[in-house]
């Protein structure tokens, strides 16, 4: 080839290049790469299984197992709704109009009341509370289950002392709850609440164990067992009767009530623990009654200044101010100033605990008691007795309203009201006990030697009297009367009559077991 055609070869051959090259970065400008057709490269993923299974994260946080725990209680949840008589009489002036007051009075009035109710046994037995469908019409009685059917309910049974009762609806093959160990609730737990707030059908709320044995007194029977579970979940008006739930879907409690200025749901609600709501619900299934086991001793808790007067090491146990001739007890060699350690093992420090320690066990039962006698501990064994109810007294305590603020100890019932054994046997301290009028029985201790002057506390209140209407209960320490210190019973006796016959009008002064001064007055 010539040189010069060589030369023309080479100049086309880059004039081609640069074209080419030119078309190429002219397309490219114009033409920018779609991030999303590059599916080779980048790839959406989908999936429907969660990073971290349900059991994975319920070992980081119980929290993470309540939506597993909510879904397999709320069936075994039930709403119950009631129709229930009253009169006029029963409900205040402003309730009711003057065009209502003719035909009122002759047809009768019904309210409903609504709540919740806990499927116990897969043939249809539900516990919930007394309060619920007391004084209820037998046929006005509705069972609403989770999936919506509608059965009518039959009261199998009624116990006012614990506000529990047990229905029976004519179903089979119902989700049962389990029913788990309340001794073993701590304070700090996770738990749900489930039941029906204001209608409002299976609710779910989430709170902690925020204390365990509070007596709130609101059963208003003079042998009320009251050794509630308090949590904050959310618990409101229709939740009474509802479960409380451990993480595991046990049940650890009966929702029974709420402490509230309110009315409504203010951060502290109370349940029956599951050990003594079993034992009354197998009880009514089997007998139709509720059998008592009874020890047969009048106790007040220990505090500060008695552990003092009884020279122990330590603030504990409950003591026994008092022990029924014949009783349990006494026949097996519990002697009044004894202190009560331990029931079975486990320590009880006040006074409605050993209540739920005994109200949890049946009548023949053996418990093993530690007793602190004279600076000694020893174990005793005691055979439980049954508290004897006739039909009478059972009917008459059912008709009380539930909610009442004033009650008295169970274990105070049957105590031997005279003091000769007191006076025989010897004592750590002076002890003297004394009725009054008003309806409280109060007991003294003091040490002679030491000073004059005794403490004095309130032992026994009778249901509906005057005391208890102004809010004196046991446990609390008199102070004063009419601003004027008390130093002994005679002392307590004395003011009060005078008081009582003057224009004055006469106020106690009291301590409560929490250490809070009231001032109570009588109208």
């Amino acid at each position: 080839m010539k040189k010069s055609n060589r030369y023309l070869t080479g100049i086309l051959l880059i004039l081609i290049g640069i074209i080419i090259g030119s078309l190429f970065a002219i397309f490219s400008f114009y033409n920018p790469v779609d991030d999303r057709a590059d599916v080779e490269v980048t790839e959406v993923k989908h999936s429907s299984q969660p990073l971290f299974t349900d059991e994975e994260l319920g070992k980081l946080d119980a929290r993470f197992l309540f939506k597993q725990v909510a879904e397999r209680v709320t069936p075994m949840v039930v709403y119950i709704e009631a129709s229930v008589p009253f009169s006029k009489s029963d409900m205040p002036d402003d309730e009711f109009h003057d065009e209502d007051s003719f035909w009122g009075d002759i047809i009768p009035r019904r309210a409903r009341t609504v709540g919740s109710g806990i499927v116990i046994s897969t043939d249809g037995y539900i516990l919930t509370n007394n309060h619920v469908i007391d004084g209820a019409e037998a046929d006005n009685i509705e069972v609403v289950l989770n999936d919506k059917r509608t059965f009518q309910g039959r009261i199998v049974g009624q116990d006012p002392t614990t506000d529990l009762a047990v229905l029976k609806i004519d179903a089979r093959g119902l989700p049962a709850i389990t029913i788990g160990n309340s001794d073993e609730v701590r304070v700090g737990e996770w738990v749900l609440a489930i039941g029906n707030p204001f209608r409002l059908r299976s609710t779910v709320t989430a709170g902690i164990v925020s204390a365990l044995s509070r007596d709130v007194q609101i059963i208003n029977d003079q042998m009320r067992v009251e050794s509630f579970i308090q949590t904050d979940a959310a618990i409101n008006k229709g939740n009474s009767g509802g479960a409380l739930v451990n993480t595991s879907g046990e049940l650890i409690g009966v929702n029974t009530a709420i402490a509230s200025q309110s009315g409504n749901y203010q951060g502290y609600g109370f349940a029956v623990p599951s050990n003594l709501a079993s034992k009354v619900a197998e009880d009514i299934i089997e007998y139709g009654h509720v059998r008592r086991a009874l020890l047969g001793v009048t106790i007040v808790s220990v505090d500060a200044e008695m552990a003092e007067m009884l020279d122990m090491d330590s603030i504990r146990g409950v003591y026994v101010s008092g022990v029924a001739t014949g009783s349990a007890a006494a026949k097996h060699d519990i002697r009044s100033d004894d202190v009560i350690l331990r029931v079975n093992g486990e320590t009880v420090n006040e006074s409605n605990q050993l209540q739920q320690k005994i109200a949890v066990l049946n009548p023949g039962a053996i418990v093993d008691l530690a007793i602190l006698r004279d600076g000694k501990e020893m174990s005793k064994q005691v055979v439980l007795g049954m508290l004897e109810r006739n039909e009478e007294e059972l009917a008459n305590r059912s008709e009380s309203p539930p909610n009442d603020q004033d009650s008295v100890k169970p274990e105070r019932q049957n105590f031997e009201k005279d003091n000769k054994s007191s006076q025989d046997r010897k004592k750590l301290n002076d002890v003297s006990f004394a009725e009054f009028d008003l309806g409280f029985r109060a007991m003294a201790i003091g040490e002679k030697d030491k000073s004059n002057k005794y403490k004095i506390l309130v032992t026994d209140v009778v249901d509906g009297s005057t005391a208890a209407r102004i809010g004196i209960t046991e446990g609390q320490q008199i102070l004063k009367v009419n601003n004027q210190e008390v130093e002994d019973l005679e002392s307590l006796k004395h003011l009060i009559v005078q008081n009582s016959e003057s224009e004055n009008k006469l106020t106690i002064e009291i301590q409560t077991q929490s250490g809070k001064i009231k001032t109570l007055q009588f109208q």
